[in-house]
């Protein structure tokens, strides 16, 4: 397998806000995707879509579901761009110990989900 992740999807009940949390702290732009019972904001990456923000019916989120990692340029830039449209850090900023893999950290979003952040060494 190349790439064992083949999509996400995060829950949103407000899902203006929740793309202009990710937006934000990712500073990225998503691609935004209305259908009749859904809306999708998408991950793009390599012309690939990874992953979205999904406002479906009945699809919630939780503090206690899936934990997808983020990559990012500096944790504590997006940290505090987190910070700045609601999120909250659960973990703060850790130093990956096994063959020093680089740093992680875990926040919470606009929408109450958790996710983490990763950054290379």
């Amino acid at each position: 397998m190349k790439n064992l992740i083949a999509f996400f999807e995060i829950p949103a009940v407000d899902f203006q806000r929740a793309i202009d949390f990710y937006e934000s702290v990712l500073d990225l732009e998503l691609t935004i995707f209305e259908y009749e019972h859904e809306k999708m904001a998408c991950f793009v990456e390599d012309g690939q879509t990874m992953g979205a923000i999904a406002s479906v019916p009945d699809f919630n989120p939780s503090a206690g579901g899936v934990l997808v990692h983020f990559r990012c340029k500096s944790i504590e830039e997006s940290i505090r761009r987190a910070r700045k449209k609601g999120g909250e850090v659960v973990i703060p900023k850790t130093r990956i110990e096994s063959d020093y893999k680089g740093h992680f950290a875990v926040c919470t979003d606009s929408e109450g989900n958790r996710f983490g952040l990763y950054m290379d060494r």
